[in-house]
């Protein structure tokens, strides 16, 4: 059975291919990656603080805020760059006094396009039964 890289349930996903030509250095260019996607989200969304943590094995947190984490996952040079409400035990603890799942989709809602922009090479066009995706290049933003 085939699979695709992994992101969170609820995600705004932008796809990236990691360059990885004979010259290029795999962990220098995620690590170029990752600093380009810690300093492009919070330029762009100043509410996002860095943040060093993961969900499950896959999905890297790099930042987050009071409603969304916002992450890197990797599979066989596929990157997927991606903003998901937060599931954490402290969001879930507050969000009981004070609830914020909901605020949290809809702020996602409203800054997905945009972020879908900032960091999106490449979209998600289908997926196979096996687990398999297929994509296409985005044309380049003017």
């Amino acid at each position: 059975m085939g699979r695709s890289v992994s992101y969170p349930t609820g995600a705004v996903v932008a796809f990236r291919l990691l360059e990885d030509g004979e010259d290029d250095d795999a962990d220098w260019v995620y690590e170029c990656l990752v600093g380009e996607i810690i300093d492009t989200t919070k330029a762009s969304f100043p509410s996002f603080e860095t943040f060093d943590g993961w969900r499950g094995r896959e999905d890297r947190i790099l930042l987050r805020n009071a409603f969304a984490d916002c992450g890197i996952s990797t599979y066989s040079g596929l990157a997927a760059i991606w903003i998901a409400p937060r599931d954490d035990a402290l969001f879930w603890e507050a969000d009981s006094s004070c609830p914020r799942a909901a605020r949290a989709r809809h702020w996602i809602a409203q800054v997905g396009p945009h972020f879908e922009r900032l960091f999106g090479e490449l979209k998600m066009v289908g997926c196979f039964s096996n687990g398999e995706a297929i994509f296409e290049r985005l044309p380049p933003c003017i």
